[in-house]
């Protein structure tokens, strides 16, 4: 059963497919083992900043090994590629799926960049999934104090669907008041009704929320409700980790053995996408 097929079927049955990145094996295997449990398909997300860390191989290596050695769907996403030179180094390691973000950019120089993007993945292999990005979602995955939002930022129906016409991408990452990372000063509120004009004009695409980390439980169910069939959540995982282990080596100082330190942080991920995947109405399906 490819991506796709889960893609398809998470946008026919409207529940989300859910996508979490790592940067070590210690998240993943938090992520997975909740996924498992909850029999849950799962994709697994690597940003650039990330791969920098744990390298194109290394990320292989361990989604497609626990893949041929489970049976369990989970897939690899090279996420947020900013240039076509490392989205085919990404192609190029055995990733099965692809993110070019030139959302940055110009419409049509958008548009060129992920066609040349999807025109490898495809000769490559027709079952790697191709995810462009339209409308320009801000923040890191990391605290802010506020992130202003401009309206010209959002993605717009009509060039949605030009865009998606001129690429043929797999899936597509809008924006609609979501950005990256969580702010000290209230939630992200999602434009509901901009998100059914985009669904109403390509009912069939696979619509992508990236900036899942603090959306309110209602946002999210509705933008499910409406056409959004996969979510990406990092800082939520993120802040998860990281505080539990401050906790943790707050508690006993003079521990020295790094793994008797992350297994309550990695307790508490697991937790953390349980919720989630029940959130997103993933559980159950496999």
């Amino acid at each position: 059963m490819t991506l796709s097929y889960w893609l398809n079927r998470a946008k026919k049955e409207k529940w989300a497919l859910p996508h979490f990145n790592i940067a070590d094996s210690i998240i993943f295997d938090a992520i997975l083992d909740a996924a498992r449990e909850l029999k849950s398909p799962v994709m697994i997300g690597t940003s650039e900043g990330e791969r920098k860390f744990m390298e194109l191989e290394e990320a292989v290596s361990l989604v497609k090994g626990f893949r041929i050695k489970t049976g369990f769907p989970v897939f690899l996403n090279a996420d947020h590629t900013k240039s076509v030179e490392n989205a085919k180094k990404a192609i190029d390691a055995g990733y099965d799926s692809i993110h070019i973000d030139a959302s940055e950019y110009p419409f049509e120089e958008n548009v060129k960049m992920t066609k040349e993007v999807l025109n490898y993945a495809k000769k490559k292999d027709l079952n790697i999934s191709v995810e462009g990005e339209l409308g320009f979602i801000a923040g890191e995955s990391k605290i802010h104090e506020k992130i202003e939002l401009k309206k010209e930022d959002f993605t717009k129906p009509n060039e949605a669907l030009a865009y998606i016409q001129k690429t043929s991408v797999d899936r597509l990452a809008i924006m609609i008041g979501n950005f990256h990372g969580i702010t000290l000063k209230g939630n992200p509120s999602l434009d509901i009704k901009l998100l059914k004009e985009i669904n109403n004009v390509m009912p069939n695409q696979t619509l992508v929320l990236h900036g899942g980390s603090g959306i309110s439980e209602s946002d999210i169910k509705n933008a499910i409700k409406n056409g959004i069939n996969n979510i990406h959540i990092n800082t939520e995982v993120r802040l998860a980790f990281t505080n539990t282990l401050k906790e943790e080596i707050k508690k006993s100082p003079q521990e020295t053995t790094p793994y008797k330190l992350f297994e309550t942080p990695k307790e508490t991920v697991y937790k953390l996408i349980k919720e989630k995947i029940i959130l997103f109405g993933a559980a159950g399906k496999l």
